[in-house]
């Protein structure tokens, strides 16, 4: 697959020497602060990280994208796309998405999820994409609603917890 360049950044299918800017990212307790699971402990769990999303890539034809901005190809500011996901009993294309601090508040997750959004829509050919997101994250909810997704429903993924809300968006 082709890198997919929007008005502002650069999506490309992340390799090895990402793996560095993975565990910076989703190591960060910033990034992390609605995620149950809290952020990467270590390298060698961001690796394992990394190699679920190339065998993604490979059993699948698509996946998490590598986000840089365009003026600075080659600095990696997050990742996201489109990953399958176990919803309950059932698996679906799930919008994710995960940006470093210093790219918050510039709209960035919003373009990357509306270009994921034409991409699964137009070149996989799917009927539907879902999210997940807690509650309280008010900012990833916007982003969602922003892109299109409205509310589906629940569901209760972390014990414990209060329920994440389903987002969805139909072709």
């Amino acid at each position: 697959m082709e890198n997919i360049r929007t008005p502002r950044i650069i999506l490309r299918r992340p390799i090895g020497r990402d793996i560095d800017a993975l565990y910076r990212i989703y190591g960060d307790p910033r990034t992390n602060a609605f995620n149950p699971a809290g952020p990467i402990p270590s390298r060698a769990d961001a690796e394992a990280t990394m190699a679920r999303w190339l065998n993604h890539w490979l059993d699948s034809g698509f996946g998490m994208w590598a986000i840089s901005i365009l003026n600075c190809p080659n600095e990696v500011v997050g990742f996201g796309g489109l990953t399958y996901r176990s919803f309950g009993q059932e698996k679906k294309v799930n919008l994710g998405y995960r940006l470093a601090v210093e790219a918050w508040g510039q709209g960035l997750a919003t373009e990357l999820a509306t270009t994921a959004i034409n991409f699964g829509f137009q070149a996989l050919g799917l009927q539907e994409i879902f999210a997940l997101v807690r509650s309280n994250h008010v900012a990833s909810r916007n982003v969602l609603e922003k892109a299109g997704l409205t509310q589906f429903g629940s569901l209760d993924d972390v014990p414990g917890d209060a329920p994440s809300i389903v987002y969805r968006i139909s072709h």
